[in-house]
């Protein structure tokens, strides 16, 4: 005799109110966090007599780009040319970001997909790193940069960029949830080597969050100043030449909106790209 036993699914409803009132609240969120954004949009188009209105006006009344033509204008008269503050971001951040991405990956495969002696010790220890802010290891690391001579060099600025350990912590997460032991298993037993294995296999399935860790160093490495550890005009950054002009005095207010945006126009570009893969990474890391 079968015994058929039937399980009811509670089912989880909610009132067209409550749907409203969600749909209400987290507008208002948005709009708020979309405020401060808009703003700096909005006074990078102004005047400067808009500028110092009172009461200040949210939005631009006659928009004008003369900002961004004082801005290129001091640009191109600085003493050392702005292409080569440029050129010293964009090699920051390309070394930085490709050097991230590879040790974080090849540090979390082993961790995610191998067992040895102190794993849970190390990875313990990964996870404790995240508690210390860059404040807290800023002399440390300056300490240690002065003891090996890269003082004046931007090994000093890229290296930290590649022990970062969040990127550590979010591919080996990602490794766990997303690549299965079975399909490592069988490229074993076709004879595949780990190298092979770890390139061919493992990166392609983890691609959401590798290219979540290039929009956390691009960020990261696009607005660094280098001013910690670069001392020579000519090696630094563009954020540093940009700021300079903007610390020049009230007069340059509208200026100084113009290179905010310019500033974050790269980042933003590079997250809603890859919008979807980064939010792919983070609900797979557990991470809200």
């Amino acid at each position: 005799m079968k015994l058929k036993i039937s399980i009811r699914k509670k089912r989880v409803t909610r009132s067209a109110g409550g749907d409203i009132f969600i749909f209400t609240l987290l507008a208002v969120i948005a709009v708020l966090m979309a405020l401060p954004m808009v703003f700096m949009i909005s006074s990078a188009f102004k005047p400067m007599h808009e500028l110092w209105l009172y009461p200040p006006q949210f939005f631009v009344r006659n928009p004008t780009l003369q900002n961004f033509v004082d801005l290129f204008v001091l640009m191109r008269d600085s003493w050392v040319p702005m292409s080569r503050y440029f050129f010293n971001t964009v090699l920051l951040v390309v070394l930085g970001t490709g050097g991230y991405i590879i040790f974080a990956s090849m540090g979390a495969y082993p961790l995610a997909k191998h067992d040895f002696y102190f794993k849970p010790l190390l990875f313990q220890s990964i996870i404790l790193s995240l508690m210390f802010t860059p404040a807290v290891t800023a002399i440390p690391n300056y300490l240690i940069m002065a003891k090996i001579g890269w003082i004046d060099n931007y090994m000093a600025l890229i290296v930290p960029v590649w022990a970062g350990s969040l990127g550590l912590f979010l591919m080996r997460q990602f490794m766990v949830a997303m690549v299965p032991d079975e399909i490592l298993e069988s490229a074993r037993v076709d004879g595949a080597t780990e190298w092979t294995i770890f390139w061919k296999i493992v990166m392609p399935m983890v691609k959401p969050a590798w290219l979540t860790l290039m929009i956390l160093s691009v960020q990261q490495l696009w607005r660094e100043f280098g001013t910690r550890f670069i001392y020579t005009e000519q090696l630094k950054t563009l954020p540093y030449a940009l700021n300079q002009i903007v610390w020049s005095g009230l007069a340059r207010q509208g200026v100084s909106y113009a290179v905010n945006l310019l500033m974050i126009s790269v980042p933003i570009i590079i997250f809603v790209i890859n919008q979807s893969r980064v939010v792919e990474t983070m609900s797979t890391s557990g991470i809200d």
